[in-house]
């Protein structure tokens, strides 16, 4: 595959939470999308989620052209990808499903059409097992929810993709206002969930062992390394907490502490028992706010750190020195 196509038309495979997310961030961006899921009332549920996502996208600024109205829908996968320039494919995490479909994908696409899938928990190499003609143009371009704000995605290419795809859907995501992450090996989970699901073991540890509720677990992260984590990531992060001597102060100083602390780190079991505990402290910390007043809450404060985040990194660079 050679190709120096731009993309302008996006076929959606699957148009739940994350699918439709990327319809409205594609939309957002001037390109043509054609959705296709074949749940019932897909096609109303899709319009209500684009319509409710729009102010946010409108907020961060919407691409010329960009326009709701560039949304069509079919419930015929084949018909859907004719005419595509890329396919996102958002189906289940079923590598029997996703094998098959994507044989019918290969054979029904031209060979420079990137088919790209969403999945978390399979690897590529797995899924473009089902690919006869053209397994090198399939990629993983997996987001972080919500993906019409979360900058974030994770590309990873199976053993047959090409290095030329990895390029073509790096730039293609970039282009789309995402922050692409390179993996170079594939691992279950990725990068983004692996580091989650550590963190929430530790979580759950704590929670069920009675060291604290939910509420002060959460306002702990999010209020300390969490809020941190929001402007700069761990290792850079490392290198501050070095002072003048940077990272390599920090490991001169903590590793003994810090692997230390590993030794002692929790392994929850999820029991029905410990699952309780932790449904029973979350909904205290709830209280009565209701899931989507906490999903506004969190959309509000999100698309402020982004557009702070952006206003920092435009910034033209500042001197240090002292004006006289």
């Amino acid at each position: 595959m050679s190709s120096t196509k731009p993309i302008r038309r996006v076929a959606i495979i699957g148009t739940g939470v994350i699918g439709a997310s990327w319809a409205a961030l594609f939309l957002a961006n001037g390109l043509e999308v054609v959705a296709t899921d074949i749940a019932p009332n897909a096609e109303p549920a899709l319009k209500r989620f684009v319509e409710a996502a729009w102010p946010a996208l409108k907020r961060l600024g919407l691409a010329p052209g960009a326009s709701q109205s560039k949304l069509t829908f079919t419930a015929d996968p084949l018909a859907a990808v004719k005419g595509a320039d890329l396919v996102q494919e958002n189906g289940p995490e079923r590598i029997d499903f996703k094998k098959k479909l994507y044989g019918q994908l290969d054979e029904a696409l031209p060979p420079d059409v990137i088919i790209t899938s969403s999945s978390s928990g399979l690897t590529m190499s797995e899924i473009q097992s089902g690919c006869g003609a053209h397994p090198e143009r399939c990629v993983i371009g997996l987001p972080f929810n919500p993906p019409y704000l979360m900058p974030l995605v994770e590309i990873v290419g199976g053993a047959k993709t090409s290095e030329e795809t990895i390029q073509r859907v790096t730039d293609f995501y970039t282009a789309m206002g995402k922050k692409p992450v390179r993996l170079h090996k594939e691992l279950p989970g990725h990068v983004a969930n692996r580091l989650q699901s550590a963190l929430s073991r530790e979580v759950y540890y704590l929670v069920a062992e009675g060291v604290v509720s939910a509420a002060d677990a959460d306002t702990a992260l999010s209020w300390g390394p969490g809020l941190r984590w929001g402007v700069m990531g761990s290792l850079l992060l490392n290198h501050l907490g070095g002072g003048e001597g940077g990272i390599e102060h920090f490991f001169q100083q903590f590793t003994g502490p810090m692997t230390a602390w590993w030794k002692v780190l929790g392994q929850p079991e999820l029991t029905p028992e410990v699952q309780k505990k932790l449904i029973d402290s979350v909904h205290s910390e709830v209280g009565s706010r209701s899931i989507d007043e906490l999903a506004a809450e969190r959309d509000e404060m999100l698309l402020g750190l982004i557009e702070l985040r952006a206003r920092v990194e435009n910034a033209p660079a500042t001197s240090n020195k002292a004006v006289a």
